[in-house]
C-alpha cells in the first residue's frame, strides 16, 4: 500500500506563503515599478546596414532633378521650366558594375556620378539612406551597396551607442543582406534630437560612408500605452476562456480553482520580474502566457483525478478524496516539471539576451505552476467542499489503494 500524503495539512502554510510573496510583489510594483522594455515604451526603431559608398551623385543646372532608387533600378526624373520633363530609368538588369551604372547616370545632362568604390553590383543593386533628399544638388547623394566583408557585430553597434540609455540591437537578415535593428527608448524632449545624435555616434565610429539607414520610425506614447492595455486584455481573455472550459468539463468550483491557480502563477511571475527588475518585453509576456497554458494543463490533470476518485475511492470526507488524488498525481506533476525544467535551464545557461530572460521567467513559472496546481487549487476546492461528507459505495476492487490516515477519521464524525 502506498502511504497517503496529507497535502491538506500544508494548505494554510502554502496560502500564507503565496500571499506574502504576492503582496510583496504588489508593493514592489507600486514603489519600484516594472522595468518595461522597448516594446512597451515610446521610442525610435531604426534599421541600418554596414555598407560601402560606391557613388556620389550631384547636379549642377537650373532644372529640378531627383534620383529615386527602387527594387528594380534607378529612376532619374528631370522637370522644371524650360526643361523637357522626362524620366531616365536604369534597370539593375542592364548594369552589372558600378562603372556601368555611373555611365548611365552621367548621360543625364548636368548630373555627375563620382565613383567612390568600383565593384560588381549585387543582385539587390544599390540603395540610399532612408530619409535622404531625392532632389540632387551640390551636396552629394550617396549610393550604397552591402559590405559583405564587414565584421561588424551587434556588440559593436551597442558599443557605439553606449552613451544612450535603453538601447537594444538585433542582427537581422542573411549574411549577404545583413542589417542591424536598433530600438531606443525616449522620454520627453529626447525624441527631437535622439535620431540625429544616434546617427552621429554611428558615423563617428564607422564613418559616414559606411552607415546606410534602411528605415526609421518612432513609436509614440499612445501606441506603447495601447500595447500595455491590449496585453492585459489578452491575459484576462485567456483567463475567461479557461474558466469557461473548466466549468463545462468540471464543476464551477473546480473551474474557479483552476483560474485562481493560474492567476497566482501570473502574479508570482510579475512579482519576481519586479523584484529583480527584469526587463518586461513581449518575450516576457509570452513566458507568462506559456506558464498559464502549462499550469492549467497540470491543474486539469489533478482535477480530473479528483473527479474520478470521488466515484471509486471509499472515503468519508472530501479531504480524503483530495489527498488521494494529489498523492496519485504527485509523481506525474514532479516528473513533468523536472523534464521541462531541463530544457528551460539549458536555455538559461547557454543563451543570452531576451531568450535568457525568457528562460528565467519560465523557470520561476514552472516551479510556481507545479506548486499552485497542488496547494493553491487544492486549498480552494477544499475550502468550498470542506463540509461535504459521504461514504462511497464501491466494489472491493475499487477500494482505495491508499492506507487511510488515522488522523482523518475524526473529521468524519
Amino acid at each position: 500500500m502506498k502511504k497517503l500524503i496529507q497535502f491538506s495539512k500544508f494548505f494554510p502554510v502554502a496560502v500564507i506563503l503565496s500571499a506574502v510573496i504576492i503582496i510583496s510583489g504588489i508593493i514592489s510594483v507600486t514603489t519600484r515599478g516594472i522595468n518595461f522594455g522597448l516594446d512597451f515604451k515610446p521610442g525610435m526603431i531604426e534599421e541600418i546596414k554596414i555598407s560601402n559608398t560606391v557613388l556620389e551623385v550631384t547636379y549642377n543646372g537650373t532644372a529640378t532633378v531627383s534620383l529615386d532608387v527602387t527594387e528594380n533600378g534607378v529612376d532619374v526624373v528631370v522637370s522644371g521650366i524650360g526643361e523637357e520633363n522626362r524620366t531616365e530609368s536604369i534597370s539593375f538588369d542592364s548594369v552589372s558594375t558600378v562603372s556601368e551604372l555611373a555611365a548611365k547616370i552621367n548621360s543625364v545632362n548636368g548630373v555627375s556620378a563620382h565613383i567612390k568604390k568600383e565593384q560588381a553590383l549585387p543582385s539587390g543593386g544599390v540603395y540610399v539612406t532612408s530619409g535622404a533628399s531625392k532632389n540632387l544638388g551640390e551636396n552629394p547623394l550617396r549610393l550604397f551597396v552591402a559590405d559583405e566583408s564587414s565584421t561588424v557585430t551587434a556588440d559593436d553597434i551597442r558599443a557605439a551607442l553606449k552613451d544612450f540609455s535603453s538601447v537594444d540591437v538585433k542582427e537581422v537578415g542573411s549574411d549577404t543582406e545583413r542589417a542591424f535593428q536598433i530600438r531606443m527608448g525616449v522620454t520627453g524632449e529626447e525624441s527631437k534630437t535622439m535620431q540625429g545624435d544616434a546617427n552621429k555616434a554611428l558615423t563617428d565610429t564607422f564613418g559616414a560612408d559606411k552607415i546606410a539607414i534602411s528605415k526609421s520610425d518612432f513609436i509614440g506614447a499612445q501606441y506603447s500605452q495601447s500595447l500595455i492595455r491590449d496585453s492585459i486584455l489578452l491575459v484576462l481573455a485567456t483567463l475567461v476562456l479557461i474558466f469557461i472550459y473548466s466549468a463545462i468539463r468540471f464543476h464551477w468550483d473546480f473551474a474557479l480553482a483552476a483560474v485562481i491557480a493560474i492567476i497566482h502563477d501570473a502574479l508570482i511571475m510579475v512579482s519576481f520580474i519586479s523584484f529583480i527588475q527584469m526587463e518586461f518585453s513581449t518575450t516576457t509576456l509570452a513566458a507568462i502566457l506559456t506558464i498559464i497554458g502549462y499550469s492549467i494543463n497540470a491543474t486539469v490533470v489533478i482535477l480530473d483525478r479528483v473527479r474520478s476518485d470521488i466515484k471509486v475511492v471509499e472515503a468519508k470526507t472530501f479531504k480524503e478524496i483530495l489527498n488521494s488524488a494529489l498523492t496519485s498525481t504527485l509523481s506525474r506533476s514532479v516528473i513533468t516539471t523536472l523534464t521541462t525544467l531541463f530544457a528551460v535551464l539549458a536555455l538559461f545557461f547557454f543563451t543570452t539576451g531576451t531568450i535568457h530572460d525568457f528562460s528565467l521567467a519560465l523557470t520561476v513559472g514552472l516551479i510556481s505552476g507545479c506548486y499552485s496546481s497542488i496547494f493553491i487549487a487544492g486549498a480552494f476546492i477544499l475550502s468550498v467542499r470542506k463540509n461535504q461528507k459521504f461514504m462511497t459505495i464501491a466494489s472491493k476492487s475499487n477500494i482505495s489503494q491508499f492506507k487511510p490516515a488515522e488522523d482523518e477519521t475524526d473529521d468524519a464524525e
